[in-house]
């Protein structure tokens, strides 16, 4: 259930990326590219995020642990903003799915995105009785 809920949120924090035309990140959806077919392309892509992050995104983060140490974490945004990059390249593959323009935008974005998953995090974490 946690992992459908942390799918749903991604979704969600990916479309809000892509109303920002700065940003260069957008949503290719399934032909014919209806409303419908928009969402399950959010999701799927979002699936592919959580998936990328939970297994290379782990690899390389235990990899860079001393680099986490010198920089002082500032080293995450430049690991999730090439964990976004990942995803859209592997989306790439077929003719849907997620584009990212730029590195550096893909950065911001990579911010904006963990920001919106950060909040939800705290909105829909259990209560404790």
């Amino acid at each position: 259930m946690g992992f459908l809920i942390r799918v749903v949120v991604n979704a969600f924090a990916i479309w809000v990326v892509t109303l920002i035309p700065a940003l260069q990140v957008t949503v290719i959806a399934f032909p014919p590219g209806e409303t419908l077919q928009l969402v399950l392309t959010l999701l799927l892509v979002a699936a592919i995020f959580a998936l990328v992050n939970t297994i290379i995104g782990t690899v390389i983060k235990i990899l860079a642990f001393p680099l986490y140490i010198l920089t002082l974490g500032l080293i995450g945004l430049l690991i999730n903003a090439f964990l976004l990059w990942l995803t859209a390249q592997i989306t790439t593959l077929w003719n849907f799915g997620l584009r990212v323009e730029d590195f550096w935008w893909g950065l911001v974005a990579a911010i904006l995105i963990s920001l919106i998953n950060w909040v939800f995090g705290i909105i829909l974490r259990p209560k404790k009785d």
